[in-house]
């Protein structure tokens, strides 16, 4: 387990078609592409695979296409998140019945819960699957932090939820996880959801990272997460501030979609840019943009 899941798992991009539908040969290429620039593994159907505008078929459409085609080369984390439990545990049961490796479940959004309700909702989808599940904290979309107590309180009640994703703008809120939660259980893992924090998540005690970053640019994180695991300072230090030349590209738009494919396929990969409504097409004056930032960095 402890060695399933470490190193690079990026948010693979959905390829979709201008109708908004799976673009099964795209998918393939962009499925192959992460695979053969070396990622650890990887996220289906996360934050940048656009989960949340999707329909539950079209979503298990998704993930079945992807686990049948990535075929165990990598390991493959699903995301299965909705605003209520029992369709969560639906996608959750449809990802494991298709041979994901875990499942990555963000915190309820639109309606605020209480401590205990986000406990239990975690917990209900846990003892529902055998799968591995994946806390995912992502404050800044779903309007609510799971919270340290209830991250704290899962990991050490509920055996088959076994890491986290923490997306959040303030590192120490990740050390907080990592001082609490590996007190009592070091296997925890810890993933940084911001590519720019990844290295800091590392020498924390973190295990990688989930960087979108990645799918365009994958020398960089492979090369922050290799330089890490070498005990090469200089080198983790050059692709760090790499990266960081990347970090605008995030608040280009929103949603953030249309700009990574975008980034993809000006970086050599045939895919579709189609993003799925409500979401927009990226402008000219934006590609161009994007264009100019990929033009600084070098990998």
């Amino acid at each position: 387990m402890s060695t399933k899941f470490r190193g690079i798992f990026p948010p693979v991009p959905s390829i979709v078609d201008e109708q908004g539908e799976l673009d099964k040969t795209g998918m393939a290429r962009m499925l192959d592409h992460v695979i053969e620039s070396r990622a650890d593994g990887m996220l289906i159907l996360g934050s940048g695979g656009e989960f949340s505008q999707f329909s539950s078929r079209q979503r298990k459409e998704i993930a079945a296409f992807c686990l049948r085609h990535v075929d165990g080369r990598v390991p493959v984390l699903v995301g299965i998140a909705c605003a209520g439990t029992a369709e969560t545990i639906d996608l959750g049961r449809h990802a494991q019945e298709h041979g994901a490796d875990g499942v990555l479940v963000v915190n309820p959004y639109y309606a605020k819960l209480s401590d205990d309700a986000r406990f239990m909702h975690y917990k209900h989808i846990a003892d529902a699957l055998d799968t591995p599940v994946f806390l995912y904290n992502f404050p800044d979309l779903t309007g609510q932090d799971i919270g340290l107590d209830v991250i704290t309180r899962l990991a050490r009640e509920v055996p088959n939820i076994v890491g986290i994703k923490d997306t959040i703008d303030n590192i120490s809120h990740t050390r907080e996880i990592i001082n609490r939660v590996h007190a009592f259980r070091p296997d925890f893992i810890v993933f940084s959801g911001y590519d720019e924090y990844m290295l800091d998540t590392l020498l924390l005690g973190g295990h990688g990272g989930i960087p979108a970053t990645f799918n365009f640019a994958p020398g960089i994180t492979r090369g922050i997460y290799q330089a890490f695991q070498d005990n090469d300072l200089e080198k983790a230090r050059y692709f760090q501030q790499q990266l960081a030349k990347l970090s605008p590209l995030y608040a280009l738009e929103q949603p953030f979609f249309g700009v990574i494919k975008t980034a993809i396929r000006l970086s050599g990969l045939d895919i579709s840019t189609a993003v799925v409504a409500p979401a927009l097409p990226l402008s000219d004056e934006k590609t161009a943009q994007v264009k100019a930032i990929l033009a600084h960095i070098h990998q």
